[in-house]
């Protein structure tokens, strides 16, 4: 069994496709997250994963991405897009939008984040993170459903499974930086490393700790960032059928020319 298209489902996201093959992996890194469920959206061939389980099990810092991404691969998947619940860092990125990233900045440490671990060295470049062609789709379709979507935005991923201090809120902030989030990193780079076009869709679920010109606001709680993202699952799912559907059947990026003699 193969697919075409790969999605990562997040926070709150942990069912995608209604007639489903169910399909359990093992990987050179591990078993994937949760089993692969496979089915049909607009004629393509879908493989979605939630990324943290199928209960939320693995926070971010503890998800296996490594094992996650080959499962994608092995299964034939080209294209991976992945929706994830985010906060905004700036006051005209609101809550209930979307932003398609084109930067990122990576926050984290102690991930496995690459394939290529020697002893033959095999440097990606990475100065465009996200694949241009994925993601001007993923533009196109979110303008076409009416919904609010800011084309290009950076994300800063932090390692969790912490919130951010105020101070580190302001200072992303000041950089300006748009988005902040705990699971684009290496998630997005690992998809590159294996050829995979890769498109990160941030759900803008609140303010980075509260609206800081607000007396009144409180920073954000997990239970609100998930109950929102639950709230908002089906804005996601009609976005990523309407993706799908408008993909063009070639790739004519250039993300395959990452992928270089893999380990295994």
């Amino acid at each position: 069994m193969t697919a075409e298209v790969g999605v990562f489902g997040g926070s709150g996201f942990y069912t995608f496709l209604d007639d489903v093959t169910e399909v359990s992996l093992d990987t050179p890194y591990g078993p994937p997250a949760a089993p692969v469920t496979l089915g049909t959206a607009a004629g393509r061939r879908v493989a979605f994963l939630p990324r943290h389980g199928r209960h939320h099990e693995l926070l971010p810092h503890k998800i296996d991405y490594r094992a996650n991404l080959w499962a994608m691969r092995e299964l034939g998947v080209s294209r991976v897009i992945g929706p994830c619940a985010a906060g905004s860092l700036q006051p005209g990125v609101r809550p209930g939008e979307f932003v398609v990233c084109d930067q990122l900045v990576d926050r984290t440490w102690g991930r496995a984040d690459t394939f290529y671990e020697g002893p033959e060295p095999h440097h990606v470049s990475y100065a465009d993170p996200y694949c241009p062609e994925l993601s001007a789709v993923a533009v196109a379709a979110a303008e076409t459903a009416g919904i609010t979507v800011h084309p290009a935005g950076t994300v800063v991923v932090i390692q969790g499974p912490r919130f951010s201090t105020r101070a580190e809120s302001r200072w992303y902030r000041a950089q300006g930086w748009q988005v902040i989030n705990m699971t684009q990193y290496p998630e997005a780079y690992l998809a590159r490393e294996l050829g995979l076009c890769y498109a990160g869709i941030a759900l803008i679920t609140d303010y980075d700790t509260g609206v800081e010109d607000d007396p009144a606001a409180v920073p954000v709680t997990q239970a609100e960032v998930f109950e929102f993202f639950k709230s908002n699952v089906d804005r996601v799912r009609t976005l990523l059928f309407d993706l799908i559907a408008a993909l063009p059947e070639k790739r004519e990026c250039r993300c395959a020319e990452s992928l270089g003699p893999l380990p295994h």
